[in-house]
């Protein structure tokens, strides 16, 4: 990539004067500017308006979701699910290990065992396990009903192997292991399975008989089953994963009673105090062994495992700006039980997008809305209050709108890349193009030596296949063409230069064996060779004439003026310049000049004056003055100069008649007038009168 396509200086036009470009040089790269800026601000403004109307339609649904959202909380809190929510407020942690609930029922009813899977299923107090076993651990929400803890779960297994009647062996059967640590109790019951019936197979009943257990592999002669413990067991005659039931695993079932004698204990001392105090620290552990085998096929420690739901997961049913309040109502100053708020949508918002939300105008902005209701449980009454703020939808719009922020800003970002695709690629290679073609252009019109800075531009670099790199290569063919001849030129005016010098030179001999035969100052003909002497002196060396009267350098000095129009006018017989009239002023006008210099300039033009004047009429001079100025007048009586003439007439290589035979007139004569007059700071005019033209030479006056 070239170094003006990134942007860095353009060395090739380090020697060159660049102009300014007009606006009108920039108007197609503004143009696709702003094309693309305001393809960037519409895409702004459309996530702006789409945000706005986001933001209204979600006020003016606001109290209808509110609404929704107060039946959907309320129809969850009074659902077993909900109760069981409210009785364990504390509920939540770790699954395991396993920790007892209070139930949202007096007591389960194991003489039908579906009846109570079918109450802990409507209550979701089960543990999940990877496997897909479960297990639900609680209390009775009674006091009445006694003291007891209650297992209710599901395990896969195959065939279960049961203990026959009076047979101490317990490895060579299924056998659940139960073991219950609490303040003041910790206790371990192994219960081998017994079949109770065998009808319906492949369908399986039974129960588990519980003993106390110390690791012993055999029941002790005597041994005696836990008092009023009771468990329910039966298996399904279907595949736990399908297929052909015969030597498949199925899904056993099983509802267990455990009794535990500080909770009768409790009830003895204070019946009322239900659900006890340290529920919260129970631990229980149940294993479910296979026959001859330590492996159990069920561990309730097992990793993997999903606690049941909390109070706390009503968070989900709430929207932004949203608050659940949960209170026990029992006529003191309790603090809350839960106090919920809606979940945060992923990542927090941006503060600038908040604040542009708070700022987008809507119709009207909602107040706080607030629903109360009371929801009996068999612990006592709870108050649920649900309050919502429109300010959380804000906050809620601008989690959405801090995603959609993302696409915006990849829409952005195309832009902006497509832009710089364009600027680099094409409108700065434009751009760098259009300023070396008008540096071109202004240095080939400002001078001569313009074409040898043009000569050092080089725009090969620009060089392509493309429509710019054609445009560069017809550009730098042609800056070679004009190198060749500016190169050309400058050769021919070496020869030029070298062929006046050598000219120059020798015009000066004689006109020095001239002077020799005219020493006498006080002899016209020695006036007119040092005047010949200074002409070739300034016109020696240099290429053109206009180049060296340009740099001809004048001594000024003080200079009477009517004496000096006087000799003028005296001596002009001998230029060839006849009936030339004076009118001499009674005293001298003195100001700063170069008195050759000066006869040049009214030598040349009285002979303009003497070409156009009419036959018999004389040229007259004149000396005035005005305010701080000489002016010396130059008069014939002859036509006018054509009005469009009158300044053109000064310049080099102008005349009003063509040359004739090489020996005619050169438009230089007035050019010299004009060129001399400024370097002693005066000025030279012509202007039309009544009878003929008048040139004016004026100079300042000497101080």
């Amino acid at each position: 990539m070239k170094l003006a396509e990134l942007g860095l200086p353009d060395l090739s036009l380090a020697r060159l004067e660049v102009p300014r470009l007009g606006l009108a040089s920039f108007r197609r790269r503004l143009l696709i500017r702003g094309v693309f800026l305001l393809l960037a601000l519409a895409t702004l403004a459309l996530a702006v308006v789409l945000l706005q109307d986001e933001k209204a339609r979600s006020y003016g649904n606001y109290q209808q979701a509110f609404r929704k959202t107060q039946a959907d909380v309320m129809a969850r809190l009074r659902q077993p699910s909900g109760l069981l929510g409210l009785l364990n407020p504390d509920a939540g942690g770790p699954a395991t290990p396993v920790r007892p609930v209070v139930l949202p029922y007096a007591s389960l009813d194991l003489d039908d065992p579906g009846k109570a899977q079918q109450a802990v299923e409507l209550a979701g107090c089960s543990v999940v396990y990877a496997d897909d076993s479960a297990l639900c651990a609680g209390i009775g929400s009674s006091p009445y009903a006694g003291g007891f803890i209650y297992l209710v779960g599901s395990f896969a297994s195959g065939d279960l192997v049961g203990r026959q009647e009076d047979d101490p062996d317990l490895l060579g059967v299924h056998r659940a292991v139960i073991r219950l640590d609490m303040p003041g109790e910790q206790r371990t019951w192994i219960a081998p399975f017994e079949r109770q019936s065998l009808r319906g197979e492949p369908l399986v009943r039974g129960r588990f008989v519980a003993y106390p257990w110390r690791g012993e592999s055999e029941l002790a002669p005597g041994a005696r089953p836990l008092r009023d413990f009771r468990a329910s067991v039966w298996q399904s005659a279907a595949c736990a994963s399908g297929g052909d039931p015969s030597g498949c695993a199925r899904r056993v079932s099983y509802a267990m009673r455990v009794p535990v004698e500080n909770f009768r204990a409790a009830l003895e001392h204070s019946p009322t105090m239900w659900p006890p105090r340290d529920l919260d620290r129970i631990r229980l552990r149940v294993q479910v062994l296979p026959p001859e085998r330590d492996k159990p096929l069920f561990d309730s420690n097992a990793d993997g495992a999903v606690a049941p739901a909390a109070v706390q997961d009503l968070s989900t049913l709430l929207q932004a700006g949203e608050e659940l309040t949960i209170s026990r109502q029992d006529g003191g100053a309790t603090p809350p039980v839960a106090v919920l708020r809606a979940r945060d949508e992923g990542p927090g918002s941006s503060p600038l997008i908040l604040r542009l939300i708070d700022r987008l105008p809507v119709a009207a902005r909602p107040g706080t809305l607030s629903a109360r209701e009371t929801i009996a449980t068999p612990l006592g009454t709870f108050e649920a209050i649900l309050t919502g703020d429109a300010r959380g939808i804000d906050r809620g719009l601008g989690v959405i709108a801090t995603r959609m922020a993302w696409y915006v800003a990849a829409m952005l970002g195309a832009i902006v890349l497509a832009w710089l695709v364009i600027e680099v690629g094409l409108i700065r290679r434009i751009s760098v193009l259009t300023r070396r073609a008008a540096a071109v252009s202004h240095n080939v019109q400002k001078d001569a030596a313009g074409h040898e800075r043009i000569g050092r531009l080089d725009v090969s670099d620009l060089r392509g296949r493309d429509e710019l790199g054609i445009l560069a290569g017809g550009l730098a063919d042609l800056l070679q063409r004009v190198q060749g001849d500016v190169q050309r030129e400058q050769l021919r005016a070496e020869r030029e230069r070298d062929m006046l010098q050598a000219v120059g030179h020798e015009i000066l001999s004689p006109l020095q064996s001239l002077m020799v035969l005219h020493p006498d100052p006080d002899d016209p003909a020695h006036r007119y060779v040092q005047r010949m002497q200074h002409a070739v002196r300034v016109l020696y060396g240099q290429a053109s004439p206009s180049e060296a009267l340009q740099a001809a350098h004048l001594e000024l000095a003080p200079l009477d003026l009517d004496a000096f129009l006087r000799e003028v006018a005296d001596n002009a017989h001998f230029a060839g310049l006849a009936d030339v009239r004076y009118a001499p002023l009674a005293a001298p006008l003195t100001v700063r000049a170069d008195a050759f210099s000066l006869e040049d300039i009214v030598t040349h033009i009285l002979r303009n004056a003497d070409r156009h004047r009419r036959p018999g009429t004389p040229v007259t001079l004149s000396l005035q003055r005005r305010a701080k100025q000489a002016v010396i007048g130059i008069h014939n009586a002859g036509p006018a100069i054509p009005q469009d003439m009158l300044e053109r007439i000064f310049d080099y290589g102008v005349s009003e008649a063509p040359a004739e035979d090489g020996g005619g007139r050169r438009g230089q004569g007035l050019f010299v007038a004009r060129t001399y007059m400024a370097k002693m700071g005066g000025t030279v005019a012509a202007a039309n009168v009544a009878d003929g033209v008048l040139f004016s030479l004026s100079f300042p006056l000497e101080a």
